[in-house]
């Protein structure tokens, strides 16, 4: 495998499970860092911001800088703010995607939004649901921050946005428009703030259809880790596959 400027990881399923690290990965990350290599982690997880992200992985003992961090957030907050200025913004999600929302300078409203922004958020109420569904039937435009319908935790697989996002689509039979993995948002984001080439990119994941499609999308090599959502012999049976294939992510550097 050649070398790169950018180790693009995904989180959940390639980095940690829940609360537990993957130990082959951080591992992996600690020797990029004695390379003098500072990873990039782009997650589909919205819920949380950057600075907490930081510091869950900190109490893992896996060091990441800050701005080497891009959520689904922060590209959808950039997204909507792009595509629809001066517009009003309903967060069905977490803090995470509020604090994004707010960082663009849109206005966040309760009531008759512009905007519904549906993002990753475990305390969801049927009302809220409900609610959103009302907003969107009233002609409020759509956008969730991802697709992903499940995601690994420390007990097995969890509902992810998607599979809430699906339910608000069956509901309305109003699409959402998915700002994170696998569209190249925030791989595009982290090109662009680093002054990077795509050759020098690579995008590191469990889920084929976020993280590898994601890369594959964007047009820069992937590897795929057998850790969480996706099976190794499911991805190399894709019509795409991925660039690279390990069981885990020591096998990069033995």
């Amino acid at each position: 495998m050649k070398n790169y400027k950018a180790y693009c990881f995904d989180l959940d399923g390639t980095v940690y499970k829940g609360l537990d690290p993957i130990l082959e990965a951080k591992e992996f990350i600690e020797y990029l860092q004695h390379q003098g290599i500072e990873p990039f982690f782009a997650t589909n997880n919205a819920k949380m911001t950057g600075v907490q992200l930081q510091k869950k992985l900190h109490k893992m003992g896996i060091e990441a800088k800050v701005d080497h961090i891009m959520t689904s957030a922060m590209a959808t907050a950039k997204y909507i703010a792009n595509n629809f200025p001066n517009k009003t913004v309903k967060v069905l999600g977490g803090e995470g995607l509020k604090q994004a929302i707010l960082d663009e300078g849109m206005e966040i409203v309760t009531e008759d939004p512009d905007v519904l922004v549906q993002g990753m958020n475990t305390e969801l109420t049927y009302q809220m649901l409900a609610d959103a569904c009302y907003d969107i039937q009233k002609g409020a435009k759509f956008v969730a921050t991802n697709g992903d319908i499940k995601f690994p935790s420390e007990s097995g697989f969890a509902p992810g946005n998607g599979a809430l996002a699906e339910l608000i689509h069956n509901v309305t039979d109003v699409a959402p428009i998915y700002v994170g993995k696998p569209a190249p948002h925030m791989l595009e984001i982290i090109r662009q703030e680093f002054n990077l080439q795509k050759e020098e990119m690579v995008m590191i994941g469990d889920n084929y259809d976020t993280d590898i499609l994601a890369g594959i999308n964007y047009g820069i090599d992937t590897i795929h880790v057998n850790t969480g959502v996706t099976r190794t012999e499911a991805v190399k049976g894709k019509e795409q596959p991925a660039t690279y294939t390990v069981e885990t992510l020591l096998e990069l550097i033995r």
